[in-house]
């Protein structure tokens, strides 16, 4: 019996048909000619039906064309099985429990009763469609209103009445100009005003800014994980300072000393631990805060014109960082030290040292009667020395990852932003100054 092609094709398919077409794959090696019944090349072992459920037979069909294979024909059979043992016959496995909840049997895609076990989903009630007037609509309910007198977070809005808040602009070197010219004023005041008219009072100054300097530098070395310990090096600080006024270079080698000894006894109360690196950080700190401040010590120290070679000293450093800061602006093309502090430019050098020579050349002439051209050599050398005194504190926060030592003057940063020009100048004014304007007992 040929049973109908359920894909639209109204000739049988041939399984039971004595001269069914040759087969759909052809072999070259064969020879074409008439069809036998029989075992063919094209013959193939039968399959087991690995999917096939328990039936009175195998799952197969064998038919004149001696082809056997898994029953893989989803054919619309008129028994309830698609199990069979031959042509036309058909055995499955009890219908069971195949009820559906309307009281129908469930059937296969192809017209087959199913298990309940193959359509799980049979047993699940339908899903009823809820009425949606039932549930509550969304309401959009107003923000609350902040209290009165007090603006919520965020930036301000600007109105007719009120114009929008803007943040203060600041140089194209990066300050607050206003706020830097004040607090340089300032500054200026507190170092001229007790040198002239005080003088133990400039060396409590001075003390206070080489206490201030050590703190900012510990504080700032903290962050490469060094803590090199605070209290021997402001105490050795300051005496190092004292020692240099009252007792000049001698006394200010044997504060450095005394003061690196100290730390390194003061921090084996700690243990161990990074040892090397927190005594590493306080040296540097000795070296460059005190020690290097305690030239200006011996500067004001000098009898009779010790205030005049501070204030030359002073004057050729804000001599030389104006003119380089006005030449950077208006002409600064070229970087000086890109990768240290972009900022600076070779132009603005080239004020800075002009500038210096220039005003030191005029205030060594008129104070100490030293001739115009040393005079404008002690401000180049003057210049040099402060501008390599910023580089190296750039270099320092650039390696620590600081912008400023900290923010306690408003447009300069820290104070140690401010000393870092004089602590180089000083050692240089106070070698200069001993061969132009000898000290004289």
């Amino acid at each position: 019996m040929s049973h109908p092609d359920p894909y639209g094709n109204t000739e049988s398919r041939g399984w039971d048909h004595p001269a069914a077409p040759a087969l759909p794959w052809p072999d070259t090696d064969l020879e074409p000619g008439p069809w036998r019944p029989g075992p063919a090349a094209h013959t193939r072992p039968a399959e087991p039906d690995t999917y096939a459920r328990p039936g009175p037979g195998p799952d197969t069909y064998a038919g004149p064309d001696t082809y056997a294979a898994p029953d893989t024909y989803p054919g619309p059979y008129p028994t309830t099985s698609r199990h069979h043992d031959g042509p036309g016959r058909y055995d499955g496995p009890p219908a069971g429990d195949r009820a559906r909840p309307d009281g129908q049997e469930h059937r296969g895609p192809w017209g087959e009763p199913a298990r309940d076990d193959e359509y799980p989903t049979a047993q699940i009630a339908p899903v009823r469609d809820e009425p949606t007037d039932q549930i509550p609509a969304v309401r959009d309910e107003p923000e609350p209103e902040p209290p009165a007198g007090r603006r919520g977070p965020g930036r301000r809005r600007a109105s007719a009445e009120r114009p929008p808040t803007t943040a203060p602009k600041s140089s194209r070197a990066g300050r607050n100009l206003p706020a830097a010219i004040g607090v340089g004023v300032a500054l200026g005041a507190a170092v001229v005003v007790p040198l002239f008219f005080f003088m133990p009072a400039f060396l409590a100054v001075l003390a206070a800014a080489v206490g201030i300097g050590i703190w900012e530098m510990a504080r700032a070395v903290r962050r490469s994980g060094a803590h090199p310990p605070l209290a021997p090096l402001v105490a050795g600080g300051v005496i190092t300072v004292g020692l240099a006024w009252f007792a000049g270079p001698d006394a200010l080698c044997l504060g450095l000393l005394v003061t690196v000894l100290g730390t390194m006894i003061w921090r084996l109360g700690d243990g161990p631990g990074n040892y090397q690196r927190d005594l590493t950080a306080a040296t540097l700190i000795a070296v460059y805060v005190p020690f290097l401040a305690g030239f200006a010590a011996m500067l004001a120290a000098a009898p009779d014109d010790g205030a005049l070679r501070v204030l030359v000293t002073l004057a050729a450093v804000v001599l030389s960082d104006t003119g380089g800061y006005a030449a950077g602006v208006s002409f600064g093309k070229h970087p000086m030290a890109p990768t240290i502090s972009p900022k600076k430019s070779w132009e603005g050098f080239a004020g800075s040292v002009t500038a210096a020579a220039a005003g030191s050349a005029a205030l060594l002439w008129a104070l100490f009667d030293v001739a115009p051209w040393w005079g404008a050599l002690f401000g180049m050398a003057i210049s040099v020395s402060a501008v390599l005194g910023d580089l190296a504190e750039s270099m320092i926060k650039r390696d620590l990852g600081v912008k400023d030592m900290s923010n306690l003057l408003p447009g300069h940063g820290g104070l140690m932003d401010r000393l870092d020009s004089i602590l180089f100048a000083v050692p240089v004014a106070y070698l200069l100054l001993a061969v132009f304007v000898p000290v004289v007992s």
